[in-house]
């Protein structure tokens, strides 16, 4: 048990070291790498999975709605938990909601399930996406923004793929290669980009970086493992949506929080803080489920 949780973790963490590592000793501009990364590999890797011929819709429903249920679950436990711990709620809830499943979950679940978990992984991280999306404006601005997620070319790659999948339109072969190919890319790319992120981030408010680092797969687990017994989820979907729910909070939080003005050092930290403690709480997640 203690190998198979090494082989799933280590991976992970190595490559977000050399992104870390990396980031320190030379600062690189990763804008032009994410942009490629959200607007061709992303989208490659949903479509290639959500058009594949292993993906059924239908299936993959109950992981959608637990997705929901465990993220807005999660942010109505951190809401009463920021009040009490004086922290602003509008900086410690949204980081507790929405967790790292694009550079973290993704390689996590693929490692841990095997290829057969590629279609609900990428439905948790589109549900996840387009949650933060259209949420984060009315957490922090009061004001609903669902239109805002259409521009996302990860969208559109979901709408073509779940169409293919539904009406089993043949795609070519050479198509489908080439498109798995490119969403390869996206996988190391997310992982190590996250190291180099995290290599300029700041541990100024260690208070609430603690506090968030430890609510998030505290709330998200709590919330998956609820769901899962009173749903009457599969044992396979309640230990991806389990895994899930024990993720740190996702990097995007630091760059909303940038966007929003929205204490972005606390943000920092509480990303910062809460992916190092993830070497605690992801192995012990998995020794629970596995």
């Amino acid at each position: 048990m203690l190998l198979r949780i090494v082989s799933i973790v280590f991976p992970i963490f190595i490559i977000v070291l050399a992104g870390y590592a990396y980031g320190r000793r030379h600062r690189p501009e990763m804008l032009a790498a994410n942009r490629l990364n959200m607007e061709v590999f992303l989208p490659s890797l949903i479509f290639s999975a959500l058009a594949g011929k292993t993906f059924n819709l239908a299936d993959n429903l109950p992981i959608a709605i637990g997705c929901a249920v465990v993220v807005i679950g999660s942010g109505l436990l951190a809401w009463p938990l920021a009040r009490l711990l004086g922290y602003e709620i509008k900086t410690l809830v949204p980081p507790v909601m929405f967790n790292n499943v694009g550079n973290m979950g993704l390689p996590l679940l693929l490692l841990t399930f095997g290829d057969q978990a590629l279609g609900a992984a990428v439905v948790l991280m589109l549900v996840v996406t387009l949650l933060q999306f259209s949420l984060y404006p009315w957490l922090l601005e009061g004001r609903f923004r669902l239109s805002i997620i259409w521009r996302e070319p990860f969208v559109a790659a979901a709408v073509l793929g779940v169409t293919v999948s539904v009406f089993e339109i043949s795609v070519w072969t050479p198509v489908m290669t080439a498109s798995r190919i490119l969403g390869d890319i996206s996988l190391g790319l997310m992982i190590f980009s996250l190291g180099v992120r995290l290599s300029t981030a700041s541990l100024s408010a260690w208070g609430i970086g603690v506090a968030g680092a430890i609510a998030t797969p505290l709330t998200g687990v709590l919330v998956a493992w609820a769901f899962g017994a009173l749903a009457g989820l599969s044992r396979a979907d309640q230990d991806i949506l389990f895994i899930f729910g024990a993720l740190p909070p996702a990097v995007s939080n630091f760059i909303f929080a940038e966007r929003y003005q929205q204490e972005p050092d606390k943000v920092a930290s509480i990303v910062m803080i809460g992916n190092a403690a993830a070497l605690f709480f992801i192995p012990l997640a998995l020794a629970l489920r596995l």
